[in-house]
C-alpha cells in the first residue's frame, strides 16, 4: 500500500483541505481509497469540546447529508469531505467504531419496543437504562396485558 492511502496521511489531507489529494492518486489507489472512512474518522477528533462538536456537526451537514446521493463521484465527495475541517491544523482524529448490533432483543427491550414503537433505538435505550422490569410488569398489569 502507498504512504498516501494510510488514515495518518488521509486526515492530514482532510484537515489541509488538499482538494487535488484524490485527483493525485493513481487508478490502482483510488479503487482502494474509501471515502466513507472519511466520515468515520473524520467526525471525531481530540481537543476542546467546542472543537469536537465542530467537526461533528460540518460531518453531518457536509458529508452525512447527501453523502450516498453522489456516490457515483467519489472526487465529489472527497470535496465534500475537505470542506468539513475549519483549517486549524491537524488534530488527532480517534476512530469510533460502529456500534454493534444485539442478536436478540432483551424481553425488557421487546416489551419497550412494543409500548413505546415510535421511539428510535438510542431512546429505547435509555428507557432500557432508566427502567426496571417490575415497572414494566405493572405498566402491562394496568393496561390489562398479561405477562404470559
Amino acid at each position: 500500500m502507498s504512504d498516501k492511502l494510510n488514515i495518518a496521511n488521509e486526515m492530514r489531507m482532510f484537515d489541509r483541505k488538499v482538494r487535488s489529494f484524490y485527483d493525485e492518486l493513481t487508478p490502482e489507489e483510488k479503487k482502494k481509497f474509501s471515502n466513507y472512512l472519511m466520515i468515520r474518522w473524520g467526525s471525531a477528533v481530540e481537543g476542546s469540546r467546542e472543537l469536537q462538536e465542530f467537526y461533528v456537526i460540518s460531518c453531518n451537514e457536509r458529508l452525512n447529508k447527501h453523502f450516498f446521493d453522489v456516490g457515483k463521484h467519489p472526487r465529489l465527495q472527497w470535496l465534500m469531505a475537505t470542506s468539513v475541517s475549519p483549517g486549524l491544523g491537524t488534530p488527532r482524529h480517534p476512530w469510533i467504531a460502529p456500534r454493534k448490533k444485539e442478536a436478540g432483543l432483551s424481553a425488557k427491550r421487546k416489551a419497550l419496543v412494543a409500548m413505546y414503537p415510535d421511539y428510535k433505538d438510542d431512546e429505547i435505550d435509555v428507557m432500557c437504562a432508566i427502567t426496571t422490569q417490575k415497572e414494566i410488569d405493572e405498566y402491562n398489569r394496568q393496561a390489562g396485558n398479561d405477562k404470559k
